[in-house]
């Protein structure tokens, strides 16, 4: 596998996060997490379990040093000074859903001007394709000549993802909720695979959880459980892509004021609303067994609870 090499000259294999306590000063339940490059994690657990502070403690390289108290280390070992003390040699990009910008730059000049000083290639193919980039994320295109302020949330996002992994190159990408800002998912994770980083994603939906090759669950401030997606949660994630195309497409007949019916909706939800297929769960151990859930708004509930899936039909 090829590594990247950052402009520290450091080649990043890996990022490891290493436990510190939870909010009552206990010792976390997961003491290591390792991740290899091009590996893809979520950080799933109900809102104020501790999951933006866990991606916090990545982006400042914690030593220790934060209410967490966990550490993270570069290729098992403390990140070089340069990493955290020059912008330019930090590896990591992270966008969150509250992020806005304060330049009225249009888009174009902008990214030209972040393409000179990233030295990132020729200009005009290294602006083409972020925007090319971007623009398959969005709903709505992003307009080169547009200013940066005029963007819309989701237009944002789009174009700072791409942004961080076509200019700024990237190597490690904290992704915070970025389903609550119109990026398409799927296409999101698909194109985002393409390229060998370490990508991080924040999240609350469970195709999101289950597309990655493990989620970190989170519970009263501190990692609870690490769990590795299996091949049946992979099965079950492309059931939710058949529901989730088909919501998408309702939403863009809707945004294009066309009127709907029912015809020929229901074939995709057969998985789930069926008597002959239940969605069953089995727990991480020490999790306590709870009923199990055939209603599949209920999953991602699950999901945080740390929860292992497998889709059965009989």
């Amino acid at each position: 596998m090829k590594h990247l090499v950052w402009r520290s000259l450091v080649i990043i294999e890996s990022v490891e996060i290493l436990g510190g306590s939870d909010r009552e000063g206990h010792k976390e339940p997961v003491e290591s997490v390792l991740l290899s490059m091009g590996q893809v994690a979520s950080v799933v657990g109900p809102t104020g379990s501790g999951k933006t502070a866990l991606i916090t403690d990545i982006e400042l390289f914690a030593g220790g040093d934060t209410p967490t108290g966990r550490k993270i280390l570069i290729n098992t070992l403390p990140p070089p000074a340069e990493m955290i003390d020059k912008p330019s040699s930090n590896p990591v990009a992270m966008i969150t859903q509250h992020t806005n910008f304060l330049s009225d730059l249009p888009v174009l000049e902008f990214l030209k001007i972040h393409a000179n000083i990233r030295k990132s290639g020729e200009e005009n193919e290294v602006t083409r394709r972020t925007l090319e980039f971007a623009n398959q994320l969005t709903g709505e295109p992003v307009n080169p000549d547009s200013s940066m302020t005029q963007l819309s949330g989701g237009q944002a996002r789009a174009l700072l993802i791409a942004d961080a992994v076509i200019i700024g190159k990237s190597p490690i990408l904290l992704l915070d909720e970025i389903e609550n800002a119109g990026i398409n998912r799927t296409k999101a994770l698909r194109l985002l695979k393409r390229h060998k980083k370490i990508f991080i994603f924040v999240t609350h939906d469970p195709r999101i959880a289950l597309l990655s090759d493990l989620r970190i669950v989170m519970a009263k401030g501190a990692m609870k459980y690490v769990i590795a997606t299996n091949h049946n949660e992979k099965e079950l994630a492309q059931k939710f892509a058949d529901v989730d195309d088909l919501a998408l497409g309702i939403k863009q007949k809707l945004w294009a004021g066309e009127i709907m019916t029912n015809t020929g909706t229901t074939s995709k939800l057969d998985g789930f609303t069926s008597d002959k297929a239940l969605i069953t769960g089995s727990f991480a151990p020490n999790l306590r067994p709870i009923p199990s859930y055939p209603e599949p708004t209920l999953i991602d509930k699950a999901i945080g609870l740390g929860r292992v899936f497998n889709w059965r039909s009989s």
